[in-house]
């Protein structure tokens, strides 16, 4: 009887379950390891084979350093809100609650079935009230408090607000927008609005204009990367650009510590490079620019202000709050419309489309603060409002971007830095000598901006400053399945609930739809109001509010009075390994990271960084099959015969391919279309082709690992999963593969069995063979998780099986510390053959095996030789041999003789401990 794994998983799961195996407490006496998944949003399609691949990687990794004797915090939970079951709400009237927990029970169903080693117990939902309670409360914290720039951290807002009644503005330090230049008289004069209105300024969440995609269709605001070319990604629903007033995190504030706190992590080149490019520090100069028609001055920000006697126009973002100003009549009707058109494109689409050029002319002029020359003002796409100030001079001599634009309009060029070719392209390189630049003529390009803002700053028309590319998050949705703000307003503005009243829960409405004159859906509520009959907020907060400090609540999740008490996050203190998609850079990585540090400000995070360090799992492709259906009929043509045919590809379920055989009778029944196929066959059987893609439900490629584990079980698809390749590369699922790991699993498991399946482990001392295997397997296996690589750990494996299996190795002094090596891998395997091992406890309770130095080192090498390329024979040598002494023995050995064929080698070349080749 071979290994029966459906008996002995459903065992061990239910016995995990009911001792709670993996229930972890603070316990002073080890040493913490927290190891975390980016949690997952439970859609209705369930996992795929695709999803569990970082989980499966971070189990090992828990199971790991558990068995190393460290106190392993493994949670997991949901990331519960999310548009798709809003529109589903909005399809089917069923709230997004209902959808919501049933999607959550699967996944957990699933994620069961894989074996992983989840504490359960401390499992959180973003959309359960006790959760968000702690994300309404931060809210408020981050309204109440501001950055002050002196001490580099928040203050609570009532101190910024003592120092202006006391001694005025002055001598603060404020980050944000307007300068507090006044004094403590002149606060004193000022109204409530006033006053509410500058401190909005600093808050580190406050509400602004601002310019965002607005979907009408789907009645709310949409990122960035969910509009491509003025449509929504969801729906294929047209987007326009439109000016609302929204929520924002002053995430700015935090711009150098989020680019300081990089070089403390444990992170990727690549995504660190990601996370500065989207931070972009940049030093360089503000400059204004006169408007001699409207009174007031353009504000541009450059990192090359050594080029300003280049500058030959200004171009305005088409959202510039001067645009309608300056405008001439002339002009109205043209500039109203470019208006509308780039109102209908993303920003991300306005930044990578640079071959399509577009703008269009004011009528206005902007004075050159140098020369007093007029320069046109024009408005294009290419210049964003959420970007700097929404403006710039434009160099076009120095500038590809500008180049392009001023070739397409035919403005003029002027050659300020020597070294390139302007009658064919811009000189964009930061070396060089200046020209035709007044005062700064003859410097080197790096001497020459110093010298730029010195005389900026002197003639009082700006001045030098450090600017960041990284905008303040947007943190209004208009949409129901979110987390309601703790908001309601008093008089128009906005003030924050008692922080004992909160949770403040999300209500029930009719429907899920904006309202008719269109407000966000929470405009449906009943009385949605405070008990005086303030009206609450109506706006909810966006997705990655719920997700911004899901690791901190994992450390307490239970506690009413606190996000996290002191001694759990004293003793937790951050992530030690977060695993994770790559998609999340610029995301939730920056979120997190902003989140955490003002939570540190406060003293309620233990550190200044969440996660120390970070893995990013590649994504599994699909092999996708198909079959090839002669046009005009219902017949299909086997893969190796199709070219006889006029026939075409189509996808077909991948569930009904076997080893790329399709199951006829299975495809007849899988479409109404097919139930009358008929087949061309190759030898009896129909071959179907294979291509490697995107696993998606369209093509029909989707695996589903409840499926794969009732076949093969779930130690298979684990160990399989790490065997596809290197954890952070992607790589093509294929199921062909799965059949040599099952074989593996039933193979191990009769290293402990006789031929009959009776356990057959004894207690005969090893021989010094099969010591050497086992030590130079847990060094290997060992070093392969230290370095996350889990392909090569299972290739261990297998080689260790193999050639244990030649030796007819049953000692239990090898089999006893080998079925804890592979326990992180396979843990329901190791977990049955450890009970009959004769143990009474968990093997998750086990010690890691240690590896011995003195066997895992050769007395002797086989060296293979070869004569001109090619391997004629072998021969063992002592492992201390030097080169001349390995040349020596293999030109001795009696089998060197027939090759040599008395003749005299030209080169005999020896690489120490691998090959020799005689060169004759």
């Amino acid at each position: 009887m071979e290994y029966n794994f459906r008996e002995v998983e459903k065992k061990w799961q239910e016995y995990w379950k009911e001792q709670k195996t993996y229930k972890t407490e603070i316990d002073h006496n080890k040493p913490k390891y927290y190891v975390l998944d980016m949690f997952p949003y439970p859609s209705g399609a369930g996992l795929h084979v695709g999803h569990p691949l970082g989980y499966i990687a971070s189990d090992i990794f828990s199971r790991y350093k558990c068995h190393q004797g460290f106190n392993v915090l493994h949670p997991m939970g949901y990331d519960a809100y999310g548009l798709p079951a809003e529109q589903y709400a909005i399809q089917t009237g069923q709230h997004p609650a209902v959808t919501t927990e049933r999607n959550i029970a699967r996944y957990r169903e699933q994620l069961d079935r894989i074996g992983f080693s989840y504490d359960w117990d401390r499992e959180v939902r973003t959309c359960d009230p006790k959760y968000y309670h702690w994300t309404q409360w931060t809210f408020i914290q981050l309204f109440n408090h501001y950055y002050d720039q002196k001490h580099s951290a928040a203050r609570p807002i009532v101190e910024l607000v003592h120092d202006f009644e006391t001694t005025g503005g002055f001598n603060t330090h404020p980050f944000g927008e307007p300068k507090p230049n006044f004094t403590a008289s002149d606060w004193q004069q000022m109204d409530q609005a006033q006053k509410n209105q500058i401190l909005m300024g600093y808050r580190l969440a406050y509400l602004a204009d601002t310019f965002v995609n607005w979907c009408p269709a789907l009645g709310t605001v949409l990122a960035n990367d969910e509009v491509k070319e003025g449509f929504s990604v969801r729906g294929g629903h047209p987007v326009e650009r439109k000016k609302m007033q929204q929520w924002f995190l002053r995430i700015t504030a935090y711009a150098q510590r989020l680019l300081d706190g990089l070089e403390t992590l444990d992170w990727s080149d690549s995504l660190k490079e990601i996370q500065r490019n989207w931070i972009g520090r940049s030093e360089g100069a503000t400059i204004f620019f006169q408007l001699p028609a409207i009174n007031n001055a353009i504000e541009v920000f450059t990192t090359r202000p050594d080029t300003i006697f280049g500058a030959t126009f200004m171009v305005l973002a088409p959202e510039h709050e001067w645009v309608k100003d300056l405008t001439t009549p002339q002009y109205r009707d043209a500039v109203e419309e470019y208006v509308a058109f780039a109102s209908r494109r993303s920003d991300r689409e306005r930044m990578t489309e640079v071959k399509a050029i577009s703008g269009q002319f004011t009528g206005a002029f902007a004075i050159h603060p140098f020369s007093g020359k007029k320069l046109p003002v024009y408005i294009s796409e290419y210049v964003l409002a959420g970007y700097g100030s929404g403006a710039i001079m434009a160099v076009p001599a120095h500038d590809s971007r500008d180049y392009a634009f001023a070739k397409h309009f035919g403005l003029e060029i002027i050659e300020v830095v020597a070294g390139g070719n302007i009658y064919e392209a811009s000189y964009d390189a930061k070396e060089g000598i200046l020209v035709n630049s007044d005062f700064l003529n003859g410097m080197q390009v790096q001497d020459a901006i110093a010298e730029a803002v010195r005389r900026i700053e002197e003639k009082g028309i700006g001045t030098g400053r450090i600017n960041f590319r990284l905008r303040d998050a947007i943190f209004s949705r208009q949409r129901y399945w979110g987390e309601p703000f703790p908001v309601y307003y008093r008089d128009g503005h906005p003030e924050m609930l008692p922080e004992e009243s909160l949770p403040l829960p999300l209500p029930q409405i009719d429907k899920y739809l904006p309202t008719e004159t269109g407000e966000p859906p929470l405009a449906r509520a009943k009385n949605w109001h405070t008990p005086e009959g303030w009206n609450y907020e109506v706006n909810t907060m966006p997705g990655f509010a719920g997700s911004s400090a899901y690791y901190l609540r994992y450390m307490d999740p239970h506690n009413t009075q606190q996000l996290v008490s002191k001694e759990a996050v004293e003793y937790w203190q951050s992530v030690d390994l977060y695993v994770g998609g790559a998609e999340h850079a610029t995301g939730h990585l920056i979120y997190a990271r902003f989140w955490n540090k003002f939570l540190f400000d406060l003293g309620v995070a233990a550190t200044q960084e969440p996660f120390k360090k970070l893995i990013n799992q590649g994504m599994i492709q699909g092999r996708s099959n198909f079959v090839y259906r002669i046009k005009g009929t219902n017949t299909f043509v086997s893969h190796g015969l199709r070219q006889q045919f006029d026939a075409i590809p189509l996808h077909v379920d991948v569930n009904i391919v076997h080893q790329d055989i399709l199951d006829q009778e299975a495809f007849k029944k899988w479409n109404p279309e097919y139930k009358d196929a008929e087949f061309i066959l190759e030898n009896g059987k129909y071959l179907c082709g294979w291509e490697i893609e995107k696993m998606s439900k369209s093509f029909h490629n989707v695996q589903n690992p409840d499926d794969l584990i009732e076949r093969y079980g779930a130690d298979t698809l684990r160990l399989y999963e790490m065997f596809l390749g290197p954890i952070e590369q992607a790589k093509p699922w294929d199921t062909n593969g799965i059949e040599g790991v099952f074989r593996f699993i039933r193979k191990f498991w009769r290293l402990y069995h006789n031929k009959n399946n009776q356990w057959d482990v004894n207690d005969t001392e090893p021989s010094l063979a099969e010591l050497k295997i086992l030590h130079k397997t847990i060094k290997k296996v060992s070093d392969d998780i230290e370095r996350f690589s889990f392909n090569t750990a299972v290739s261990s494996f297998m080689i260790c099986v193999n050639e244990l299996g030649e030796l007819n190795c049953n000692k239990r002094a090898i089999l006893e510390p080998l079925a804890v090596l592979i326990s992180p891998f396979a843990p329901h395997l190791a977990e049955e053959l450890w009970w009959q091992l004769g143990h009474n406890q968990s093997i998750t309770k086990a010690k890691y095996v240690q590896w011995d130095e003195n066997l895992i080192t050769d007395d002797t090498v086989v060296y293979p030789v070869s004569f001109n390329g090619k391997t004629r024979f072998k021969v063992e040598l002592p492992a201390g041999y030097s080169a001349i002494e390995v040349e020596q023995a293999v030109l001795d050995a009696p089998e060197a003789v027939k090759w040599l064929e008395g003749k005299t080698p030209k080169k005999v070349i020896v690489v120490l401990g691998k090959i020799v080749n005689v060169v004759i």
